[in-house]
């Protein structure tokens, strides 16, 4: 937080997704920092991290059209509607791996492979082409919540 201050105006909640988790599992937490507690959703890698469809991302890249994940640094750039996907947050890569997330569309959006009747077909989340992909329920509350100005920090 401290590294990119500038850019991080909103310091009450950050975001940590945590790629070496299986794609079934919870790996997108919400850090409450002034109340101390800590909520866990499902999200999406990209179809490049994991080109075998594994449910383990193995891959990052910020290359246009990699459809790979990026890790590191994000700002949230506020809630947004696209054509495609609908309702979603905009995110800004703030470091080298991830600062062309803007110009590959790189966002939080709810998909019908990260809802729970997809996990339960498939035992795991389908993919993105890199974007954070959750179900449509927990994109309600996400979208409401990560507004603009916070701190998502992708991992590997």
């Amino acid at each position: 937080m401290e590294t990119h201050g500038h850019r991080i105006t909103q310091r009450d909640r950050m975001y940590v997704v945590d790629f070496q988790k299986f794609s079934g599992t919870e790996r997108l937490f919400e850090i409450d920092l002034m109340g101390g507690w800590v909520t866990a959703y499902r999200t999406s890698h990209g179809r490049g991290s994991d080109p075998a469809h594994t449910g383990y991302a193995e891959r990052f890249s910020n290359q246009p059209d990699s459809h790979m994940s990026s890790i590191g640094s994000y700002v949230t750039a506020g809630p947004s509607w696209g054509p495609q996907q609908g309702p979603n947050v905009l995110l800004d890569g703030l470091e080298y791996s991830n600062n062309l997330a803007r110009e590959r569309a790189i966002i939080v959006h709810g998909a019908d492979y990260a809802d729970p009747a997809f996990l339960a077909r498939e035992g795991k989340l389908g993919r993105s082409y890199g974007c954070f992909s959750c179900s449509h329920a927990d994109l309600v509350a996400l979208r409401e919540r990560m507004g603009d100005g916070r701190l998502l920090f992708a991992m590997n």
